[in-house]
Order: C-alpha cells, then sequence, then structure tokens
C-alpha cells in the first residue's frame, strides 16, 4: 500500500498555500508539522479529494485519486480540524447515521460503531447527547467516525487543538494504537504530539516541506545552533528581544537561557544537543506548544 504526493501544488490568486510538495506514504505515522498558514490543511484537503490541487496529482497504489473516486473514498477516513456533529444525537445515533452516509450495512454498521466506542473509551455514554460531551471527548468520537469503514489511510487534521495535556496524551496514545497497518497522516502546530507517536516527521513552512525524517534523525539540522546562555537577570530582556530564546530558568542567582541561533549568542555560551522543539523555534521562531 503506498499513497504518493507527485509534485503537488495549489495556488490562491496570488498565494501559493502549496508549493512543488512530493511525498512517498506506505503504513505509518506521519505528523505534519508546522505553524498555522503553513499550508498544512490545505495540503490534507488535497489528499482527501475534497480540494483539487492546481499542480501535480496525488496517487494511491499507483493511481489518480481524481479517477478512484468512491473506490478512494472507502479506504479513507477523515478527522477535520473542525469537527461537525449533530449536539442533540447520541454518539451511537451519530455514528450509525455516518455509517449509513458511508454505506455500511446495517448490521455491520451497529456492530462496528459499538466496537470503536469501547475502543475509544465512550461506550458508556453512547446514549449520551454529544452537547453534554467535553471537548476532549468529542475529538475521541471524531476518531471513532473516521475509523468506521477501517480506513487504510486516516487523515487527522490539528486533531489535539483546544485539547487539555491530559486529554492531549490520551488522544496521541488512542492513534497510536489504533493505527496498524495503516497510513495515518496527522498536522499539528505542537511539538509534543509528533514528537511521541510519530514514525516520520514532516516539517512544512510557506507550502514547502522543509525536512522529512524520523523524530531523531531531523533535529540534527539544528545541531550547533542552540546554546545556553548563563545571563544576569537584567540582561534578560535584551536576548530575548534579540535572540530566539526557547525556554529560560533561574539558577544561583542568574537566568539560564536556551538560544537557537546561527552564530555563538555571547562568549561563554555553551553548546547543546538539539530537540524537536529547537528545530521549530528555528523555522518558525516562535514555541510549538500550546497550554503545555
Amino acid at each position: 500500500m503506498e499513497l504518493y504526493l507527485n509534485h503537488i501544488s495549489k495556488v490562491y490568486d496570488t498565494k501559493t498555500a502549496v508549493d512543488d510538495v512530493t511525498l512517498k506514504l506506505e503504513p505509518g505515522i506521519y505528523g505534519l508539522l508546522g505553524a498555522n498558514g503553513a499550508g498544512k490543511t490545505t495540503l490534507m484537503r488535497i489528499i482527501c479529494d475534497i480540494q483539487q490541487a492546481t499542480g501535480g496529482r496525488v496517487e494511491y497504489d499507483h493511481e489518480d485519486i481524481a479517477g478512484l473516486g468512491e473506490e478512494y473514498r472507502n479506504v479513507l477516513g477523515y478527522l477535520p480540524q473542525h469537527f461537525g456533529y449533530y449536539p442533540d444525537f447520541t454518539a451511537y445515533k451519530f455514528m450509525l447515521y455516518l455509517a449509513s452516509l458511508k454505506g455500511l450495512a446495517k448490521g455491520y454498521a451497529k456492530e462496528r460503531s459499538l466496537q470503536l466506542l469501547e475502543e475509544v473509551g465512550l461506550l458508556e455514554v453512547r446514549n449520551k447527547k454529544i452537547k453534554t460531551f467535553s471537548g476532549g471527548m468529542r475529538q475521541r468520537l471524531g476518531i471513532a467516525q473516521a475509523l468506521l469503514n477501517d480506513p487504510r489511510v486516516l487523515v487527522l487534521d490539528e486533531p489535539t487543538v483546544g485539547l487539555d495535556p491530559k486529554e492531549r496524551v490520551k488522544f496521541r496514545n488512542m492513534i497510536s494504537s489504533l493505527s496498524a497497518g495503516k497510513i495515518v497522516i496527522f498536522s499539528t502546530h505542537i511539538v509534543s504530539d509528533v514528537e511521541y507517536i510519530a514514525d516520520q516527521i514532516l516539517v512544512m513552512k510557506d507550502g514547502r516541506i522543509m525536512h522529512q525524517g524520523r523524530p531523531e534523525e531531523i533535529t540534527k539540522e539544528v545541531a550547533g545552533k542552540v546554546w545556553e546562555c548563563r545571563v544576569r537577570p537584567r540582561d534578560v530582556d535584551r536576548f530575548v528581544e534579540k535572540c530566539n530564546v526557547g525556554n529560560l530558568k533561574h539558577e544561583d542567582g542568574y537566568t539560564i537561557l536556551r538560544i537557537v541561533s546561527e552564530e555563538k549568542p555571547m562568549e561563554d555560551a555553551q553548546p547543546v544537543p538539539p530537540t524537536l522543539e529547537d528545530l521549530y523555534l528555528y523555522y518558525f521562531e516562535e514555541a510549538g506548544e500550546e497550554h503545555a
């Protein structure tokens, strides 16, 4: 099984949202990491055949998805960033409704819905209305509906946005446990989401895939560009203003700054091993964690 993105581009008027992206994806978890506006959602909508590319094509097992039509949709599961639901539906009724839209047989739909609700931890509340659910519960329902047809390709657009840290950990673990044998692509601007469960990380900026690799490989891009600097508290603001400061801590009357810089930011700065957060800071000049 293979999903091949062949020189995908998408242009809106004068803005290029996706710029000549070529990727070969096989079973595994791919984390698409980038700041808001990087082109992640547009790329994922193209993968799902919801949006048409300006140039290039998406191939599933060497066939253009545009020509596969329903055959491709039958192997696709999708959780959009803004997951729509009927607030007065119960979770079970909602699953059965979507199963009918996907053309699943009634008996199988009931069995599959209950199975998935159990797997995402919602079986006991299956008869409660969705409007009573927390954000984390609604996202779990979202992943359940995306898995109804047992998809081979699973696309999740910013699935952890708005979740608290505990819910985010649960959601990451759930994605990991339900992804066996599938091509899973999920987008995020939260570094820890990809750091813990992605087999491959795709760094996207300005519509382009800047880097692709395993977490331990991809951080090599910023090796030799991450420093720890010991400064007086009165000098902290000056460094924060002129440098990419990832974090800081206080120690023995000094402030220890972690700085990402091409050049040594001060004479006694010490090089330190890079992390994925440092890579994010290097490309986007802002922290890649939210509510962490």
